[in-house]
């Protein structure tokens, strides 16, 4: 009798035994079913920790319920006698179950135990295991169900599936062990979460922590649900979650299908507001919303198209765009909603993708365009008409139903009288007008012989018709028919349901009209008709009734012509309202006259002339004078140097005599061979006073008079005549010589033909046009062997010119001249402080530059090892960094006492950075009686220039007061002493404002040397500068070359103005070149100003490189002169050139404010400023006192000083625009729009623009109803494109704005400064036509949200306005271009000037 299992077996069989055992004894039990065969009795026992084993021969009392044990059959059945035998042998004691998932010592419970524990306490249903054998082993799935409470329907979850590449871990070699591992995993999904694997056997323990790896894998999968403790509710949660998301999809996709076929932006509208509303997904109108809105009223947009439909030009230079980038554009239209076959007709005419949308948003009729180009109110048929006289709409409908547009059957029904039938006649005649074969279908066709009346043959044909197409045949009107046209195809839609119809014209039966009546594109229609008509008139000219072979040859053609239409521009001039009715052929430029080139043959006449010259007294006299000079030693090596080479450069002092003399020896050394009349020497000059001077000079010392031989050419002034053999010139008309010859390299050889040598003199100073002329001289030496160049210096830095042109092959010579020049005395600053005995006022120069005056560390030569408290090195800290005037008079006054005691003669000569200061400098001066004060600079006129070169009144001495000029371009012999400030005016670029500026900063140690040189001219002589030996020694060796310190955008304009397309590559062959990216950026900036088209120079780029100004001044200047508006324009950029005469003491802030809004009518600073000037102009012109004109200044805190600057430069920018023939064409006493100048002034700051973002509307009630608020200054938001939100100052008129005259939505800034915030000013605020019209490129947006301008500036509106004001644009352009052929044309009246003025002034609305 076996024992209960309780007692712990010794050893636990191995498991492959057991369930050998197991297998031998098929189990019977009344709870078991029908086990398979072989199947392990133990899978199948019930639930318990019992079984029991025998070795007894006897027969066991069964136990109640049977299947607790038993040892050779299951339910307690005794054995058949016959396994008597077998199941009395002996055998070990056979393992429970617990030692066979939990070995021998384990006494916990087992997984599927735990299992079916869980499920009962959650109150499940008996987990079910599913069995899976297969080659590796067994495994299970487990599925667990719930009945539930109150439906009593009993739910499933789906089984416990591990992942294929995890199932391993669940298969084992037995079913009982496979089990067991499943019910491990099923308790795992469900209580993952709790600490049950402490209680496992130790290898479930191991399995469960395997199961924790792949739960983490899930969970980063975003698969976290697969482990929540309650399977049930999560699975009716997510399929909650998939019926809503379903019915969301559906929704979603029911909007997307309705937004795919509205108008415009507003299906993404539709598509936003349902994103918006929860709908998920992108917003599509994210930055749109609160964007400005552009609309164009119905009649000024009617006038546009009109004008455009005559004028408009597409791409006038003829751009021909490459394989791979027609592919490009065609691919991305087409996907857009393009056909394809329209696309590949636009990408042929024109030059970009941007040019290729427009063309297809122009000609492509409306209903062919995709919905996105279509205005958000556009139903078919009636786009932008109002319906309030039902019977002209119903007229228009008739008319536009075969593809005309309906647009244009509004205007032409309107012209005709209300008249349909001769309305319907014109608009055929507008369409056989229109397209490449216009001329061939609308002759003039001959009348067809008749019997009767027009009116018989016409029912005649009618009747006829009736009984030959029957059913088909219907007659509308009296003289309206209509044919049904069978069996048409339309890709894939078949026997689309199409009619021809026919109107009786007054010239019938020469003439009937034609139309088709079907669902098809407008164009194809059209198409059909055209086609259809020319039949008719090659065909059947003479042929009185065509109406019924017109329906044949309609019926057999009008498949094929579905299938290939036809070009798109043949018909799109009737069907959409914008498009041009014929090729406009731009007008060619006119071809520039080039000299005649020199003859180099010998002529003994002029030989002869040049000999017996020599023997003038005066001539001789002369000629000993220039011997003395050092330049005359080198005569011969001059001469034979500039023969042996193409290039010569030339190296002395200043006053060496190289600039007078080395011209003289060149023509001398030509007459002398016979060559006098191939003789014609230019000489460059980088100022006016310098060209003058020097001619002056040279013809005085030839004895000639000035404009015979030797003679001058500048900016406004030309002294030359036939005989001229010395030509002194400004560089930048040398440049402008060349600019304006034609544009090929070849033209610019040619307008040098009749020059035999170029000279550039001061080449060491580097500037942007030297540097821009040698680049352009360089290759013409290439082309014309026979032209010399000469360089001269007054440093010797000739490698770097040699080596620029012997990099080319060109021959280079060089000659040194030596300088003369007797000894110069130094003082610094601390000498001229002990010498004057000055003491600096410590509370009137605040402004200090410690790194150039800090002398308490300085050990320089003259200071030691002094410290702070030393009172001269205290003097200097507290001079600063400025020019301190008070020193400057003192200085004077000390050298004239010095000079007066050691009995010497001779004058001082004071440099200073720029004609301010000059000014400022001479006035205090004249309070010295004993000096004679001149001042010195390039702005002065020629008379009052050459007094510094006479001799001063008696008993005074002569002080030039100069700026640079006088270090090298001119040479005043009687200077004895030189006081230097240090200082120069450099051109700079200050990237706050994008301007090129004049700023003040040290000079160049070579500048300070040429300064110095010019005291030891006659004599001995002393030198004073207002500087330390510590800053000399900091101060650059060199000026660095101009073209590396300045924007590009001028110098870019003028190579691009030559005809060199490759500007980066001519601007790489310079001297120095400047930075790729500099380059890049400098013609990007011109392409956004509008100067440059691609890479094409537009009418407005030609007029500015000829303008010698910041181009954003020349921009204004053009445009006023287009306007209407010239004299306010050149006033805006005089002050933009000079400074706002407003000034602001800081212990008068606000009164100053207050002062300058008295001005302020709401637009602009700078509109502001401009009143200002011009009442202050206006007493001027009244002869007001100037007691009377101060104090008016005083009183509204005006500058007299910055007004008078203000007026010197409108006269200077009046001078240069006189040059070019701009004048004011404005008929005397009519006043400029103010809205006009607003707008020319705000784009002449493109790019630089703010937004302005107003805050959401508010609403006040009020007794007529809700009135709207204005907002807030502080809620109004400004954006740029680089800084994002910036911030009014605090000294703009505008800074308390709560809105904005005019629609206005942009600003402009001419300044930004950071301080706390990034602050803007000289503001005007601008509407989004301004924008439209002047800014950078309109981009159309292909989701039909609106456009963007300048790459960032949106507006929402319709696509095609975008474009309309796109190609009104270009014809802005071609109107400066009329300007340019006749510069004395008024366009004041001209429809495109009107019209512009008009979108601006009125914000695109009808009046």
């Amino acid at each position: 009798m076996g024992k209960k299992g309780k007692e712990k077996a010794t050893a636990a069989p191995p498991a492959a035994a057991v369930a050998a055992n197991a297998s031998s004894s098929s189990s019977s039990s009344k709870k078991s079913s029908s086990s398979k065969a072989g199947k392990n009795t133990a899978a199948t026992q019930p639930n318990d920790d019992f079984i029991v084993f025998t070795n007894s021969t006897k027969d066991t009392k069964p136990k109640k319920g049977g299947g607790q044990g038993g040892s050779s059959g299951a339910g307690g059945k005794n054995p058949a006698p016959g396994d008597a035998a077998t199941a009395e042998a002996p055998g070990p004691p056979k393992p429970t179950v617990k030692q066979i998932i939990g070995g021998a010592s384990w006494t916990g419970k087992l997984p599927v135990n735990l299992l079916s524990e869980h499920c009962q306490r959650q109150k499940w249903d008996k987990p079910d295991y599913q069995p899976i054998r297969n080659s590796d082993g067994f495994s299970y799935f487990v599925q667990l169900s719930a009945r539930n409470p109150k439906t009593k329907e009993v739910q499933k979850i789906p089984p416990f599936k591990l992942p294929p590449d995890h199932k391993h871990l669940v298969t084992r070699e037995t079913a009982l062990e496979a089990k067991h591992a499943a019910a491990t995993y099923g308790l795992f999904r469900v209580c993952s979460m709790k600490n049950i694997h402490t209680t496992l056997p130790p290898d479930y323990r191991s399995l469960w922590k395997q199961f924790e790896e792949l739960k983490k894998a899930d969970v980063k999968k975003g698969n976290a649900w697969m482990y929540d403790a309650d399977p049930f509710a999560t699975m009716k949660q997510r399929e909650d979650e998939k019926v809503a998301a379903e019915k969301k999809r559906k929704e979603q996709e029911a909007i997307k299908e309705k937004a795919r076929n509205m108008p415009g932006a507003s299906g993404l509208v539709l598509r936003s507001n349902a994103s918006t509303s929860g709908g998920g997904g992108g917003n599509p109108m994210k930055g749109w919303t609160t964007v400005p809105k552009i609309e164009m009223g119905r009649k000024t947009r009617s006038q546009l198209e009109d004008l455009l439909r005559r004028e408009v030009i597409w791409n006038p230079h003829e751009v021909k765009m490459s394989k791979t980038q027609k592919e490009a554009i065609i691919k991305e239209l087409t996907s857009s909603g393009f056909r394809k076959s329209h696309v590949e007709e636009a990408v042929d005419e024109c030059k970009d993708r941007e040019e290729t949308l427009e063309w297809l948003l122009i000609h492509v009729p409306e209903d062919d365009l995709p919905r996105w180009a279509l205005p958000e109110s556009y139903s078919a048929g009636v786009s932008v008409a109002a319906t309030q006289d039902l019977r002209r709409e119903a007229a228009v409908k008739r008319l536009s139903q075969s593809g005309y547009s309906a647009e244009l059957c509004r205007k032409l029904y309107d012209e005709k009288g209300a008249d349909e039938g001769v309305a319907a006649e014109a608009l055929q005649h507008f369409l056989l007008s229109s397209g490449t074969d216009s001329a061939s279908i609308n002759a003039v066709s001959e009348e067809p012989f008749i019997l009767g009346t027009a009116e018989e043959c016409w029912n005649d044909e009618m009747e006829s018709l009736a009984s030959v197409f029957s059913e088909n045949f219907k007659r509308l009107s009296d003289n309206v028919c209509q044919i049904r046209i069978e069996a048409v195809n339309n890709g894939p839609k078949k026997d689309v349901e199409t009619y021809a119809q026919f109107r009786k014209t007054p010239r019938y039966p020469a003439e009937v009209v034609v139309a088709i009546v079907a669902d098809l594109p407008s164009y194809i229609k059209l198409s059909i008709v055209k086609k259809t008509l020319a039949y008719l008139a090659e065909s059947l000219n003479e042929e009185p009734m065509k109406i019924y072979f017109a329906v044949d040859w309609i019926q057999q053609n009008i498949n094929t012509i579905i299938e290939n239409p036809g070009k798109l521009r043949d018909i799109s001039g009737v069907a959409s309202t914008a498009a041009e009715t014929r090729y406009v052929i731009p007008v060619g430029r006119k071809s520039s006259r080039h000299p005649k080139p020199l003859s180099w043959t010998v002529d003994i006449r002029s030989r002869e002339e040049w000999q017996k010259r020599q023997d003038n007294p005066a001539l001789k006299q002369m000629l000993a004078q220039r011997q003395k000079l050092p330049a005359w030693q080198t005569k011969d090596q001059v001469v034979s140097t500039v023969s042996q080479n193409q290039v010569t450069i030339i190296a002395g002092e200043t006053g060496s005599g190289k600039s007078t003399q080395s011209v003289q020896f060149i023509l001398d050394d030509l007459y002398s061979k016979g060559l006098g009349n191939a003789a014609s020497i230019i000489c460059t000059q980088p100022r006016r006073i310098s060209a003058l001077g020097l001619a002056d000079r040279v013809s005085d010392e030839r004895c000639s008079k000035l404009g015979q031989e030797v003679g001058y050419t500048i900016r406004g002034e030309n002294k030359t005549g036939p005989q001229t053999k010395i030509t002194f010139v400004t560089t930048g008309v040398l440049l402008r010589r060349l600019q304006t010859s034609g544009g090929r390299t070849e033209d610019v050889v040619a307008s040098l033909a009749d020059v035999s040598h170029v000279v550039i003199d001061e080449v060491h100073e580097r500037s942007l046009d030297t540097d821009f002329l040698l680049s352009i001289v360089r290759d013409v030496l290439k082309r014309r062997r026979d032209l010399k160049l000469v360089l001269m210096s007054a440093t010797l830095d000739a490698a770097t010119f040699k080596g620029y042109f012997a990099s080319e092959g060109l021959k280079v010579g060089l000659v040194e001249i030596a300088g003369r020049t007797f000894p110069v005395e130094d003082y610094y600053l601390d000498d001229i402080i002990r010498m004057t005995d000055f003491n600096a006022d410590t509370g009137r120069y605040r402004e200090r530059d410690e790194s150039m005056f800090d002398m308490a560390n300085s050990t320089d030569q003259g200071f030691g090892d002094r410290g702070a408290q030393d009172p001269i090195n205290k003097t200097i800290q507290r001079l600063g960094s400025r020019i301190n005037y008070s020193l400057l008079v003192e200085t004077a006054k000390a050298i004239d006492a010095d000079l007066y005691q050691n009995n010497k003669k001779g004058g001082i000569l004071i440099f200073l950075p720029g004609v301010a200061e000059i000014n400022r400098t001479v006035n205090q001066l004249k309070n010295v009686s004993s000096l004679h004060v001149l001042p010195l600079h390039a702005s002065l006129d020629t008379r009052e220039q050459r007094r510094v070169f006479t001799s001063p009144p008696s008993g005074k001495r002569k002080v030039v007061v100069a700026t640079n000029v006088a270090e090298t371009s001119i040479t005043i012999d009687d200077i004895v002493a030189v006081i230097d400030t240090g200082k120069v005016k450099e051109t700079s670029f200050d990237p706050q404002n994008n301007m090129r500026k004049l700023e003040e900063t040290w000079a160049s140690l070579a500048a300070c040397k040429q300064r110095r040189g010019r005291a030891g001219r006659v004599q001995a002589g002393k030198c004073y500068k207002l500087y330390t030996r510590n800053l000399e020694q900091r101060m650059a060796e060199r000026p660095e070359p101009e073209i590396r310190r300045v924007p590009l955008e001028q110098l870019c304009l003028s190579v691009r103005a030559m005809g060199t397309k490759d500007i980066g590559r001519f601007l790489g062959r310079t001297p120095t070149p400047p930075s790729v990216s500099a380059v890049d950026n400098a013609v990007k900036m011109l392409q956004r100003m509008g100067a440059l088209d691609g890479d094409e120079l537009t009418a407005l780029g030609q007029q500015l490189a000829m303008i010698p100004a910041d181009l954003r001044c020349g921009k204004l200047m053009i445009y006023g002169a287009i306007f209407g508006c010239l004299e306010e324009s050149i006033s805006i950029a005089s002050i933009l050139s000079t400074r706002s005469p407003f000034v602001s003491p800081s212990e008068k802030r606000d009164e100053a404010k207050a002062a300058r809004m008295k001005f302020s009518r709401g637009d602009g600073d700078l509109l502001t400023d401009l009143r200002a000037y011009q009442q202050w102009n206006e007493m001027m012109d009244q002869g007001m006192p100037q007691r009377q004109l101060r104090q008016f200044c005083d009183e509204n805190f005006l500058s007299y000083q910055t007004l008078s600057d203000i007026s010197a430069t409108r006269a200077q920018y009046y001078s240069s625009l006189a040059e070019l023939g701009i004048r004011d064409t404005r008929p005397p006493g009519a006043q400029a729009s103010t809205s006009l100048v607003r707008a020319l002034t705000a784009s002449a700051f493109t790019p630089q623009i703010a937004r302005i973002q107003f805050p959401d509307k508010k609403f006040a009630t009020s007794m007529s109803g809700a009135v709207e608020l204005d907002p807030e200054a502080r809620t109004i938001k400004y954006f740029t494109q680089e800084n994002g939100r910036v911030f009014i100052h605090p000294a703009s008129t505008l800074h308390d704005s709560q809105g904005f005259s005019g629609n206005a939505v942009f600003l402009s800034y001419f300044n930004m400064m950071a301080t706390s915030k990034i602050f803007i000013r000289d503001l005007t605020p601008f509407n989004a036509f301004t924008m439209l019209l002047f800014s950078g490129a309109i981009e159309l947006d292909t989701l039909g949200r609106g456009l963007v301008v300048d790459g960032w500036l949106r507006l929402r509106g319709w696509a095609r306005i975008g474009v309309l004001v796109s190609r009104l644009r270009g014809m802005v352009d071609n109107i400066i271009a009329m300007k340019v052929n006749d510069p004395h044309a008024n366009v004041s009246d001209n429809e495109v000037v009107k019209l512009v003025a008009k979108l601006i002034e009125l914000d695109g609305l009808d009046a």
